[in-house]
């Protein structure tokens, strides 16, 4: 039976509604389980960027061809994570996660058959059909464990995966690259998310906010919430948010193809040099994220308003952050542009863990996995065409720092349009009773 109340998607079952000790400990494991398989899914995304110059030079590409490889993981990226996100409507999202894991851990195969442009391409469009659902999956298995008002911290924390790869596992990428090759990296992370599969086969368990998903548990569950999904993605937060993130996600590709390179070849830092400091944006991003999850869920808890926590502050830290890069290439001197990049990137990934919480804010339980596979799934057609487009880019420019300067300019840009559209129509509250009701967005 369908039910259509305003108040239901904001009230947890009966027995979660003050969670127990126990529960409490195994939320956090869970959420750290979930922050290591994040980090595996953003260090196999990141290794490519890191052996950008030895893959190049070794296969003998252009940048725009390298840019389409680093494009490639986003060609099916997008539709599995819809397809996927929806499936884990109706199946445990334990399960869906080991798969996952199995399958993109198996995409080293064909490098390890025959080093080529072809099969690296093959690889990097097998990653992302596998890696395209991991974001949404993981951020509804760890919400399974929290209610609607503190989601934002955890969800930093399941984001804060891409920041803690590019921190403490691209320098020992860069390590294996420089010791003995790009290949050894992506073997190396392969096997680590085999392991990660094993474990998470004994950890991994619905939290007591989950909805039944099982075909047992749903003949068993005589009420759950459903609403028509038009409702969801055509209400002003969803859509706000997802053209905000978009912008953001424009700069996430690009970091993770062409950053080292952007150290190395525009900034005159040596390989070992830009391989390690891959990860200074990310220690920005870590903090802010977790901070401002933190803080919007602190504020939310003791009754603050969702329209200023989860809409017009994360949308001013877009517009700050996409400014600053935006002055980006006048800027003098290396370390002064790496310090406004990583000062700027920390403003921007704010918006990511907030907008995953509004998401799930405005849907019910039952649909969250389809709802952030969609809201993640129209984000990462960033990737799509962002480093592909920066190849070219800088291809076509006279000098590397010229090329950059402008990528970094366009993409500021962007995003401050981005942050604005978030300011303008993002509001929880209101959008969680329409979706409820039936009114229109």
């Amino acid at each position: 039976m369908t039910v259509d109340r305003a108040d239901a998607v904001q009230a947890p079952p009966p027995e979660a509604d003050e969670p127990s000790r126990t529960n409490t400990k195994m939320a956090w494991t869970i959420t750290g389980a979930l922050v290591i398989f994040m980090v595996l899914n953003w260090a196999d995304k990141a290794v490519l960027g890191i052996a950008a110059q030895p893959i190049k030079e070794e296969l003998g590409l252009t940048s725009a061809q390298f840019g389409l490889i680093g494009s490639a993981v986003f060609f099916l990226f997008s539709i599995s994570g819809l397809v996927v996100g929806f499936v884990a409507n109706s199946v445990k999202t334990k399960w869906v996660l080991f798969t996952i894991a199995a399958l993109w851990s198996a995409t080293v195969i064909p490098v390890l058959v025959s080093a080529s442009a072809l099969t690296l391409l093959i690889s990097r469009i097998g990653l992302g059909a596998a890696e395209g659902p991991a974001a949404p999956v993981a951020n509804a298995a760890v919400f399974e464990w929290f209610p609607k008002e503190k989601r934002s911290l955890p969800s930093a924390c399941i984001a804060s995966g891409a920041s803690i790869a590019k921190i403490a596992i691209a320098p020992v990428l860069t390590l294996i690259v420089v010791s003995w090759g790009w290949r050894a990296a992506f073997i190396s992370l392969a096997l680590v998310g085999l392991l990660w599969c094993l474990a998470w086969a004994f950890i991994g368990r619905p939290g007591p906010y989950a909805a039944p998903r099982g075909k047992k548990e749903r003949s068993e569950c005589e009420e759950q919430v459903r609403v028509p999904f038009r409702r969801i993605a055509l209400s002003p937060s969803f859509i706000g948010g997802a053209i905000g993130t978009f912008s953001v996600y424009a700069m996430i590709s690009v970091v993770l193809t062409w950053l080292p390179s952007y150290f190395e070849a525009s900034l005159g830092f040596s390989r070992v040099q830009a391989g390690s400091m891959f990860g200074l944006p990310s220690i920005a991003a870590l903090i802010t994220m977790v901070g401002a999850g933190w803080l919007t869920d602190r504020k939310l808890s003791r009754g603050g308003n969702s329209r200023v926590w989860r809409g017009l502050f994360p949308g001013g830290a877009l517009i700050v952050g996409g400014g600053m890069l935006a002055l980006l290439p006048y800027s003098s001197g290396a370390w002064t542009s790496v310090a406004i990049l990583v000062a700027a990137y920390g403003f921007m990934l704010i918006v990511m863990p907030v907008m995953n919480a509004v998401v799930s804010q405005i849907t019910p339980a039952a649909q969250q996995p389809g709802a952030l596979g969609t809201f993640l799934a129209v984000q990462s057609l960033a990737g799509l065409f962002a480093p592909a487009l920066s190849g070219v880019l800088l291809d076509r420019a006279a000098t590397s720092a010229s090329g950059y300067n402008q990528i970094f300019q366009l993409i500021g840009l962007t995003v401050v349009v981005g942050g604005i559209i978030i300011v303008l129509m993002v509001d929880p509250d209101r959008d969680a009773r329409r979706v409820l009701r039936g009114q229109a967005a």
